[in-house]
């Protein structure tokens, strides 16, 4: 819930303080018009269109980048996800006196340690080195131990307490899938 509520609020501050700068203070310029074409365009083309739209224009990166420059921008920001999830079960495991949630949640854990520490710094590193294949390999892996993270989950009392987490770094790994693939074939 907590990267899904950041990520809420990091939005609805950009709007506002979009709405409230002065027209001399935005920039208006054509490179900024065709950046937001560029990345609306791009995010037509992903599952996640609201997701990725709201991600990549939160990146100071992103402005005047180009498609291989948009997949590492989302490939960071799930790393970044799955940072302050695991953050999150590591949390939840000390705080529950629940043994079978807290045995799930250490599950997940070793979904998510893995990811964090070589996955998905392997998959920023190959789209940089413009190795695009193994790059989807390993988004697709994040993918598949999130999911196994959330089925595990999915067998406790109570509903996941990581669904929300889970549900966004899973839609950030289909977005980076989806851009990837575009890389792939270009």
């Amino acid at each position: 819930m907590r990267s899904s509520s950041s990520l809420l609020i990091a939005i609805t501050l950009l709007l506002l303080l979009a709405s409230v700068l002065p027209p001399s203070t935005q920039s208006k310029n054509d490179d900024d018009d065709d950046s937001g074409y560029l990345i609306d365009r791009i995010c037509k083309k992903t599952p996640f269109f609201d997701l990725c739209s709201a991600t990549l224009h939160a990146n100071p990166l992103t402005p005047k980048s180009d498609l291989k420059t948009i997949a590492l921008v989302v490939v960071k920001d799930i790393l970044v996800n799955a940072t302050e999830t695991l953050s999150h079960i590591e949390s939840l495991i000390h705080h529950t006196s629940d043994r079978r949630l807290e045995h799930s949640l250490a599950f997940c854990a070793e979904c998510y340690i893995p990811l964090i520490k070589y996955t998905l710094p392997q998959a920023a590193d190959a789209v940089s080195q413009g190795q695009f294949g193994f790059a989807a390999y390993c988004v697709r892996y994040t993918a598949k131990q999130v999911h196994r993270c959330e089925r595990k989950l999915g067998g406790t009392k109570a509903s996941s307490p990581l669904e929300d987490q889970n549900g966004v770094v899973h839609k950030l790994a289909g977005v980076a899938s989806a851009i990837i693939k575009l890389l792939l074939n270009a």
